[in-house]
């Protein structure tokens, strides 16, 4: 048997791993993405200033010339994967190279969101510590807390490459994805280790095939939302206001709508299905999670909202991803069902 302690880490970095996606949601929404201008540090300190008179006159020379070299590494990666038009786009583009001045409160605000990603990552580590040293002989666990320790270190340093390109859009859709890996790893930690995700969900076949249809429709949603993000956020920098959107919207923004309601539907028919079983009650607050998603989402497309609906809308999307991805695994029994005879708790 597993140690409760163990247990326990594992849920509170899954906690930590949730915060670092609301904090990543905060940075974007204030326009605090570059508020550090530098990776891991912050303006060359662990501890970023407080005042521009704690900076040096020619700081945003300096990091800009830092920025050049980043940006050049990145395009001989992206030009070795292949992706050379992508890479010269990148290079070519004047916005990768802007230096914005600085700003105490999008620095702090950036800092933090380093501060949560350091706690979670250094909670994976500790379970990967952990779990090779008391419980190595579940090689899939091993395996599994190995793979999400490289996950959360790849998308540490592809939260470097953010920055360093000035907040290409597609590497803020790369890096949320990642993100999303990290959390799919660490709830297939918990449902090896925790005695009542272990079990098996035995279910109708309608119900199997609803969880499956309806996470992949989500993933698919959460992915065109960003599309539908990264293009407002081009509208505002053309200076184009809310009440120009609408009429230049283009597909991604009307199947997301439309997908929406989709779900919903879905949801619904599983919810009925599982009140003639009761035998998922996490069904039940996937529907209120996504009922919340959807009011979100209806506020951000008509209303002029503050940040904190777009944080909530990405919240929720990822939460229900996450109770989803949960079923979805224990549909099917665990390999090499775990014994006290096979571990040392």
């Amino acid at each position: 048997m597993f140690s409760k302690n163990f247990i326990r880490l594992n849920w509170i970095t899954l906690v930590l791993i949730f915060l670092v996606i609301i904090a990543g949601s905060v940075v974007r929404t204030s326009g605090s993405g570059m508020g550090c201008p530098d990776w891991p540090k912050c303006f060359g300190n662990w501890v970023p200033p407080t005042n521009e008179a704690q900076l040096p006159k020619d700081y945003r020379k300096v990091y800009g010339e830092k920025r050049v070299a980043k940006v050049e590494k990145f395009a001989r990666f992206l030009t070795a994967l292949g992706m050379k038009e992508t890479a010269e786009k990148i290079k070519k583009d004047p916005r990768t190279y802007e230096e914005e001045p600085f700003n105490a409160r999008r620095t702090w605000t950036e800092y933090g969101n380093r501060l949560v990603g350091f706690l979670a990552g250094n909670g994976v580590l500790i379970i990967f510590l952990w779990g090779f040293w008391k419980y190595r002989k579940d090689r899939r666990l091993v395996w599994l807390s190995f793979f999400n320790l490289v996950a959360i270190g790849l998308n540490g340093w592809f939260g470097s490459i953010v920055v360093a390109t000035n907040l290409v859009p597609w590497t803020i859709t790369v890096h949320m994805f990642l993100a999303l890996l990290v959390v799919c790893l660490q709830l297939m930690l918990i449902r090896r280790i925790s005695p009542v995700h272990q079990k098996t969900l035995n279910l109708p076949v309608a119900m199997k095939w609803l969880i499956g249809i309806i996470l992949v429709i989500t993933a698919y949603q959460m992915f065109l939302g960003t599309q539908v993000r990264e293009y407002i956020d081009q509208l505002a920098l053309q200076g184009l206001g809310r009440d120009s959107w609408t009429s230049r919207f283009g597909w991604a923004f009307f199947i997301h709508r439309s997908f929406s309601w989709a779900v919903l539907v879905l949801m619904i028919l599983l919810v009925f299905l599982n009140y003639k079983t009761d035998k998922v009650r996490s069904v039940y607050w996937a529907f209120l999670v996504l009922v919340i998603e959807l009011t979100g989402g209806v506020l951000l497309a008509y209303v002029d909202m503050p940040g904190f609906v777009q944080v909530s809308h990405l919240l929720c999307a990822t939460v229900l991803f996450g109770i989803l991805f949960l079923q979805f695994i224990r549909l099917r029994p665990l390999t090499k069902p775990l014994s006290k005879s096979s571990i040392r708790g």
